[in-house]
């Protein structure tokens, strides 16, 4: 079967690479987290930092260590601007070693940077009000930032979708099925979520190029997605992947790239989220095994996520998808 798309379908559904990143790279497009591995150099170290791209995008665990960090060094900094304004910089401060100084000039730090101000120690010199004042507007300034990030973070739509570990290759009404599992981890409720899977491989009459195929699916969208949804692509006679074996999906390189959008209800937004496997994550002559489990108390059905990868053998041969 001929897999190479014409020219209209593959400049649709490169993905946006374009023809230079297909042709050159050798790693996968998309992570199985989401990111792509495509590198750009050349920008300046300003556009390389992205500062509030990282702020919003990187974890709570690190936001918040972050800073913390940040909070204790320009405490400490201001505190040694503190000291090296003087022994008689502020009053009501205890006179001694320089740690013990240094200690209490971090506290009144503190203070002052959070406007807590308890009295017990005040700037008694002209440097002192000078670095006092300098660290008021810095401290107003901070508390504004982070919080208008942590809002940012609260408030911005990521679609929390987990994926199956493997992508798998199963028995599906006579013939085989290139198959993988979704569910929502979070209780918000996604609607009309929709599903692409592009198949991207060496163009065996092509050297050094790729060629991206859309591959047809049993169900690309649903209307509600509150549990799970597996998306099935039958391998039928007009398949990509008809007559292929694992080998052949080895010495093509080929990469499954998803791609899901939907509407969440909670945010009124529309997100996105996307992954991929490679030939080496598939599975075959397997299935899903069920995530459901009744609860005869009051009837209803629910579901354990902690069970989307796992798999069951299955008695129909499926090494070959023809």
């Amino acid at each position: 079967m001929d897999l190479r798309p014409n020219e209209t379908e593959a400049n649709d559904r490169d993905l946006g690479f374009g023809s230079e990143v297909a042709a050159r790279s050798q790693r996968r497009f998309i992570n199985p987290d989401g990111s792509f591995n495509v590198e750009r150099h050349g920008l300046g170290w300003r556009a390389n930092l992205s500062l509030y791209h990282q702020l919003i995008s990187m974890s709570w665990l690190r936001f918040v260590g972050l800073v913390v960090a940040l909070y204790l060094l320009i405490n400490a900094v201001f505190a040694l601007a503190y000291v090296a304004c003087g022994a008689q910089a502020l009053a009501g401060a205890i006179s001694g070693p320089l740690a013990a100084r240094l200690l209490q000039a971090f506290f009144f730090s503190v203070q002052t940077f959070s406007t807590v101000g308890y009295g017990g120690v005040e700037p008694a010199s002209l440097a002192a009000n000078i670095v006092m004042t300098v660290e008021s507007v810095t401290g107003l300034l901070s508390v504004a930032l982070v919080t208008g990030l942590v809002f940012a973070r609260f408030s911005h739509p990521v679609a929390d979708i987990v994926f199956s570990r493997h992508g798998i290759v199963a028995p599906y009404r006579g013939i085989t099925a290139f198959e993988f599992r979704i569910a929502n981890s979070r209780r918000n409720q996604i609607v009309d979520l929709q599903a692409r899977v592009i198949l991207a491989t060496l163009d065996p009459e092509r050297p050094g190029k790729r060629i991206f195929r859309q591959l047809h699916l049993e169900r690309d969208k649903v209307s509600f997605f509150p549990l799970s949804w597996t998306v099935v692509h039958p391998i039928d006679d007009d398949s990509p992947l008809a007559g292929l074996a694992p080998t052949d999906l080895e010495r093509m390189e080929a990469e499954f790239l998803i791609l899901l959008s939907g509407f969440d209800e909670t945010f009124s937004q529309i997100v996105h989220t996307r992954s991929s496997y490679k030939a080496h994550e598939m599975r075959w002559n397997v299935k899903f095994s069920s995530m459901f489990e009744s609860t005869p108390e009051d009837r209803s059905v629910a579901m354990d996520i902690s069970r989307i990868h796992e798999l069951e053998e299955v008695e129909t041969p499926a090494a070959s998808a023809s």
